[in-house]
């Protein structure tokens, strides 16, 4: 029997859309082959090395970098916006409760909605250009903040309350440790989330954008990333990653250790990723700047990484894996303090503003995102039985 065309032609696309450049975008780019990404014009690794988070924030959501002038004016817009709205804050003790076994995440994705609807978001489909970027600062500034209260009523704490005059990294990590931290560490933690601000069309940025074709608020779109996010295969790796090491524990189980699970075919958690096909530039930024921080466990995650490169060419020659950004974030987190349970919660700390610049350019565009699907059920139509 033959079918009716589509009234929308259609076309057939690799699994999981790989490859497939569903639209443009001035934000930034990933060119795996040669081990780079950028945002904007800029290599971000050279942001990260260079310049403050604020600064960073200020370049993908207003399209440049400020002078000292304009950083240091946008940093303290940035920060008062920091303390939670009352709803929200009265609010989170029930959100951590039925978020415990779940973790901050979990409780984030549940208090995104409403923080929006405190703040007053309205849909980006009906707001200008102007609203749409106060409200990404509003929820960008106000997501530490949630995750940190979030992880310390999960560990019976009190949450701290945000100070405006700490820089954005070094505010985040005092309100999780209930410490101020010193600077070197501060700066681990801002190069990290520098670092992982965007990186092209990620699965939990596609969502974002998907959301914001809808015309939904800022809330919404986050809170979709967030989802996104959550799912083991896109950003529960920086704790594995640490897992790995225990597994191995001592530097003469190395060898032993990654031969058995390269010659079984199992993954090696940290190594390797779905874009890059050389080294992973967040890896080599953070090696350097775990190996600034030291100590043994630094010494051993740079050891594990040698021998495992090794072992690879010896047992696999011609296939290249090395590691990736989740090896040495999971290290520089726990050097500076962070539990493991925040590893992938601080990630969307920082990832929040590329989501945020990713929503803000997807809000031009009034074409929504619809793909379709091939059908390949029982062919239709077929007469409906009757009951009984």
């Amino acid at each position: 029997m033959s079918r009716p065309r589509s009234a929308a032609p259609t076309v057939d696309v690799p699994r999981g859309l790989a490859g497939v450049v569903v639209t443009d975008t001035r934000i930034g780019d990933v060119r795996g082959a040669e081990g780079f990404y950028h945002y904007r014009q800029y290599s971000a690794v050279d942001l990260a090395r260079t310049r403050s988070f604020e600064d960073v924030w200020h370049l993908l959501i207003h399209g440049e970098l400020p002078d000292a002038r304009r950083g240091a004016a946008f940093a303290a817009e940035t920060a008062a916006l920091r303390t939670l709205p009352d709803a929200v804050r009265s609010a989170l003790p029930a959100l951590a409760e039925a978020s415990r076994r779940s973790g901050p995440l979990a409780g984030l994705g549940a208090a995104l909605p409403l923080l929006g609807a405190a703040s007053g978001f309205r849909p980006v489909y009906d707001t200008d250009p102007a609203r749409r970027r106060r409200d990404t600062l509003v929820a960008c500034a106000a997501v530490p903040t949630l995750l940190a209260a979030l992880h310390r009523l999960h560990e019976g704490l009190e949450p701290v309350e945000p100070r405006q005059d700490l820089p954005h990294a070094a505010n985040y990590l005092y309100m999780v440790t209930g410490s101020e931290p010193d600077e070197q560490r501060a700066r681990a933690v801002e190069q990290y989330l520098i670092s992982t601000m965007d990186h092209g069309f990620n699965a939990s940025t596609f969502t974002a954008r998907v959301v914001a074709s809808t015309g939904a608020d800022v809330a919404a779109c986050l809170t979709a990333a967030v989802g996104a996010l959550s799912g083991p295969l896109h950003g529960g790796a920086p704790s594995r990653a640490l897992d790995t090491l225990d597994a191995i524990g001592t530097p003469e189980r190395i060898d032993p250790w990654v031969r058995a699970r390269v010659l079984a075919g199992d993954r090696i958690m940290g190594f390797g990723h779905a874009v890059y096909r050389t080294e992973d530039p967040r890896s080599r930024m953070l090696r350097a700047t775990a190996q600034r921080l030291g100590g043994p466990r630094v010494a051993f995650a740079v050891e594990v990484e040698r021998r495992v490169e090794a072992i690879l060419a010896e047992l696999k020659p011609g296939r290249e894996l090395h590691t990736n950004v989740e090896f040495y974030a999971g290290v520089v987190m726990e050097q500076c303090g962070l539990p493991r349970a925040m590893f992938t919660p601080t990630f969307a700390a920082g990832r929040v503003i590329g989501w945020s610049a990713n929503i803000l350019e997807q809000a031009e565009d009034s074409k929504i995102i619809r793909p379709a699907a091939r059908y390949t059920g029982p062919e239709a139509p077929v007469p409906v039985p009757l009951a009984g």
